[in-house]
């Protein structure tokens, strides 16, 4: 036998699995030691005696590793019952069947553990299959060392945890963790209640109201008549004494069970209003004129104010959009109740929302309301969040619309002025116009360009990239851009990680927030511009986003200027918006940063203190896969060559389609153009027709371009294509990756880029 089979725990295994045999082995063995006293073979005898002691060594092993196996169980229970004999939860150990070995006093107290001989016996009755629920968890603590699970009991809702203790040991522990307010102080209060499971099963229900209907229920159907619950609405209950009409308040407890709480007249005199401080519902006792009655604890530490003591509510919320006293009296006299309302209390230290029910009790003669506060901050935050990311998303998809139309207009613009500067030499006195036109065409393709940035849905670039060369580069640019009243500092981690990103694009990224910097400090300072490496061991929630766990470079800007103020924090990443006077920004240069830093799959964070400064950091994951190739200097420009060659033209702008029909022609091409992608099919059913590039824009109406290039290659294998748009490449990066022989150009493009791009191609 190997090591590993005679290994301590496998014998223990193997004695184990063979102890309820030892008698029959031992019997055996007996017969065969007998046998071989009367057997007349010699040699059969002594096999037969062989056999014999075999067994009986077999037997004496398994006694005494079973007997060392019960000394190791006892001394191990001992020292479990060292450990929780005092323990306010029932506690058990058990071995791997489940067999009761000790049971702390709690346990003793609770349950009858001496009838039953097992643990599962033990919980029989107690909650629904009790063994399986065991064993289930047994394997968890084997795999993972303990496991837990909350469990609807008889007597409430109870969290069993098993843990392991050695090789064959078990320890379970019963936790009651059904109620926030223990079993036995329910039941000392006044208030009728009970817990139910997210199915309407009543789980439990404490003395009060076990007396006011005069029995116990199961489902809560049988006790409310007019399902469904409306917290803060009044239901009829069936009671000993016929139907009741009660106020119901609900609070949502642990894996999705209910506590809720009948409000009567007779359970909530004014006199017994300090009863509700056990209650975990905030509630207000308000009077028609608006002034605050009485307010119980949880009210008092949402508000977060003591004893009202005739308060106007008006000096404790706000936010309704009107006067709050006309809201009460409209309350007080109505028999509906108004709908709920979410207000902001007004006092305290950070911006909590409430959504506040009222309703309308009668006392007497007199008509006063009471207020059911619930806490919904939580869900506001999620509303602003959600209105956000619509707000952000439609821009995007606007500010990306507005781009590819530009695009078009900005091709045929510079592309035409591309074709008069050819005309014209520079001693015209129209060249210095034509020039003037150029860049500002040029500068309004870059203003589109950041719109696309912050759609985040301009064509990327990625490479490897180290940013200490990167800013190291770019140092002397910054330190002009700065001025001589400002210094920029830079600090570099000495093993910084590198990132994959276009590498212009991080550079505006770092341009942008340092003339941010700047700005904020008119009257000179210090820029600190810092770099490490940063790990993750869990994901990193802020501001609304999620960075998952990994390995990131972080990039921080400081700066100790006037720094922003709170109210316009949360908006300085939309797109023309500015703290700066009209002419002095666009809006667009931190929007144009965030859309590159997402687009790049990174983060960007701001903190701000006015007159303190501000920092901007970003979260840009490391690179870890394979070495890139690295890209090849461009080449000299070379003059244009005059060289042969059909080019299928298929632009559905008209503009853009003369310019660069005109422009191709210019540089010896045979150019046909379509106006869309059928009427470019149709020329190509002219066999004749020999056709070496195809030339189309992506988006058109009808079939795109991508589809009917796909159509002719079947028949025209060879031909090579270049694809023009205004949209980004990686919208369609997909579509062309499956094209051969195709390259991309975006718009606008000059007339020497058109060219060049179809000369290299041939």
């Amino acid at each position: 036998m190997t090591e590993q089979a005679l290994a301590p725990g496998r014998l223990t295994q193997i004695a184990r699995d063979l102890a309820p045999r030892s008698i029959m082995l031992a019997v055996l063995g007996v017969v065969l030691l007998g046998a071989a006293f009367f057997v007349p073979d010699p040699r059969l005898g002594m096999v037969l005696m062989s056999g014999g002691l075999v067994l009986m060594w077999i037997v004496l092993l398994v006694r005494g590793l079973t007997r060392r196996e019960r000394n190791r169980q006892a001394q191990m229970h001992a020292a479990i019952a060292q450990f929780v004999a005092h323990d306010a939860a029932p506690a058990f150990s058990t071995n791997s069947d489940g067999v009761l070995g000790y049971c702390n006093h709690a346990a003793q107290h609770l349950f009858t553990t001496g009838a039953a001989p097992t643990l599962a016996a033990t919980f029989d009755g107690l909650f629904a299959a009790p063994a399986a629920t065991l064993r289930r968890l047994q394997d968890r603590a084997r795999a993972l060392g303990a496991a837990r699970e909350d469990i609807a009991t008889k007597r409430g809702h109870m969290r069993l945890s098993v843990h392991q203790m050695g090789e064959d040991a078990f320890l379970s522990r019963l936790e009651d963790i059904a109620l926030r307010l223990p079993v036995r102080d329910a039941d000392a209060i006044s208030l009728p209640m009970l817990t139910a499971s997210r199915t309407g099963s009543v789980l439990f229900m404490n003395e009060a109201l076990r007396h006011m209907i005069g029995r116990r229920e199961a489902s809560l159907d049988r006790i409310i008549t007019d399902l469904p619950l409306r917290p803060g609405d009044i239901h009829e209950i069936m009671t000993a004494n016929g139907r009741q009409r009660v106020q119901v308040a609900e609070v949502e407890s642990a894996a999705g069970r209910r506590e809720i709480y009948f409000l009567t007249k007779k359970a909530v005199p004014t006199g017994d209003w300090d009863l509700l401080d056990l209650l975990p519902v905030p509630l207000l006792k308000i009077a028609p004129e608006g002034h605050v009655l009485r307010a119980n604890k949880p009210a008092r530490d949402l508000l977060q104010v003591s004893e009202p003591g005739g308060e106007l509510l008006s000096t404790l919320i706000d936010g309704l959009g009107r006067p709050v006293t006309d809201w009460l009296m409209e309350a007080a006299h109505s028999i509906a109740p108004p709908p709920p309302e979410i207000l902001r209390a007004s006092r305290t230290e950070n911006e909590v929302h409430l959504q506040v029910i009222l309703n309308r009790v009668v006392e007497g003669e007199q008509v006063t309301l009471i207020a059911v506060l619930n806490d919904a901050t939580e869900l506001k935050s999620l509303e602003a969040q959600f209105v956000l990311s619509q707000k952000m998303q439609a821009i995007g998809q606007l500010a990306g619309g507005v781009a590819h139309d530009f695009n078009n207009l900005l091709t045929a613009i510079s592309g035409h002025c591309d074709l008069l500067l050819l005309r014209h030499d520079r001693n015209d006195p129209a060249y210095r116009d034509l020039i003037q036109i150029n860049q500002n065409a040029n500068r309004a393709a870059a203003l589109v360009g950041q719109l696309l940035a912050f759609s985040r849905k301009q064509t990327l670039k990625p490479e490897i990239v180290d940013l200490r060369d990167t800013l190291s580069e770019l140092g002397h640019l910054l330190s002009r851009l700065v001025g001589e009243k400002t210094t920029l500092t830079l600090t570099h981690d000495s093993a910084l990680l590198p990132i994959r990103a276009d590498k212009r694009q991080i550079e505006q990224v770092i341009m942008n927030l340092v003339v941010n910097a700047r700005d904020a400090m008119p009257e000179g300072g210090e820029i600190v511009i810092t770099t490490k490496n940063a790990h993750l061991r869990e994901p990193y929630e802020r501001d609304r986003a999620r960075v998952p766990a990994g390995e990131y470079v972080l990039v921080s800007v400081t700066d100790k200027g006037r720094g922003i103020p709170p109210d316009k924090l949360q908006k300085i990443f939309e797109p023309f918006f500015t703290t700066k006077r009209t002419g002095e920004g666009t809006g667009l240069g931190l929007s144009t940063a965030y859309g590159i830093i997402k687009q790049t799959g990174g983060f960007i964070f701001v903190d701000s203190i006015v007159g303190e400064g501000t920092r901007f950091t970003l979260y840009l994951p490391i690179y870890d896969g394979p070495p890139m190739p690295i890209a090849a200097p461009p080449a000299p420009a070379s003059p244009p060559r005059f060289e042969g060659g059909v080019v299928l033209l298929v632009e559905d702008e008209a503009p853009v389609r003369a310019f660069a029909s005109r422009a191709l022609r210019l540089r010896g091409y045979t150019v046909i153009e379509a106006e869309n992608a059928e009427d470019a099919l149709a020329l190509l059913e002219d066999r004749s027709l020999v056709v070496d590039v195809f030339v189309t824009d992506v988006i058109m109406p009808g079939m795109d371009g991508p589809t009917w290039v796909s159509e002719a290659l079947k028949s025209r294998p060879g031909v090579k294509v270049v694809f023009v748009s205004g949209y980004a490449e990686e919208n369609f990066s997909e579509q062309q990756a499956r094209i051969p022989n195709s390259v991309f150009l975006p718009k606008p493009f000059s007339l020497s880029q058109l060219t060049a791009t179809v000369q290299d191609l041939l």
